[in-house]
């Protein structure tokens, strides 16, 4: 069998502090998208050409440099906030109105990440961004991906909104609630994100999250099928610190329930 290339992407999980605890925001992919359609998910998306040239560019001994380029550009993209500075006064405090036009000539009429933050004189706040999470699809999947998960704080007063296009909903949800909802049947959450909101399950505030996740360290996930006398099962690395390392095939594949 021919393993397929697992293609670069980034993901966000953007943080606030809630009136229950911590929350994270979530995007709905629209139902017709082949990957994950339907699902609640972080955003995030692939790397493109242009978020590599740009990250060797501002900092060429950051290999993750360019995944955290795509990230914020997915981030935007996907919900309306910029996390960039510059002479300008920087992303996180420029009004609505601007935004909303650079994330419509981003999005629908496909101006370069890399124009817009020129015209504006911003540069990606690269810095915003911790490694939370490296995950690549296993190998016997026919469409895969090799993604880094960021951690990022919610600033200023920018109001998060879909795209309309790719995303058709949106929420800040504790991520306690976001697993019930999906073992309960009413959000459909993958794999790999429930693994992920689990994790982040342990926090009770951003300050926590992060310096748990500053004090850790990402090891990298690749899934892989072993037979057991029980049945399939995707087995990950221990020492990723997820609760949950054998995971029989059903949960993999969408059964809303998890490992205790």
């Amino acid at each position: 069998m021919k393993i397929a290339e697992a293609r670069p992407a980034a993901t966000v999980v953007l943080l606030r502090d809630g009136a229950q605890g911590l929350e994270v925001f979530m995007v709905r992919r629209h139902h017709q998208i082949d990957f994950a359609g339907g699902a609640l998910v972080f955003p995030g998306g692939k790397l493109a050409p242009e978020d590599v040239e740009l990250g060797q560019t501002l900092a060429l001994d950051d290999a993750l440099a360019p995944f955290r380029v795509a990230a914020i550009r997915e981030l935007f993209e996907e919900s309306g906030l910029l996390l960039a500075g510059g002479a300008m006064g920087g992303g996180h405090g420029l009004n609505a109105a601007p935004l909303d036009r650079l994330r419509t000539e981003l999005v629908q009429e496909g101006v370069g990440f890399t124009l817009l933050l020129e015209r504006l004189e911003l540069r990606p706040d690269l810095g915003a961004l911790l490694p939370f999470a490296h995950w690549i699809t296993p190998e016997m999947v026919p469409k895969r991906f090799d993604t880094h998960f960021f951690l990022a704080r919610m600033t200023g007063d920018t109001v998060l909104r879909h795209d309309g296009g790719e995303t058709v909903d949106s929420l800040w949800i504790n991520p306690s609630d976001a697993i019930a909802a999906a073992q309960a049947g009413q959000h459909t959450i993958i794999w790999p994100t429930l693994m992920n909101l689990k994790k982040l399950a342990r926090n009770h505030s951003v300050a926590e999250a992060w310096r748990t996740t500053q004090e850790g360290t990402v090891v990298t996930v690749l899934p892989c099928l072993v037979d057991m006398p029980q049945g399939k099962r995707m087995r990950i690395p221990q020492e990723a610190g997820y609760d949950a390392w054998d995971v029989d095939l059903a949960t993999v594949l969408g059964t809303p329930t998890l490992p205790k």
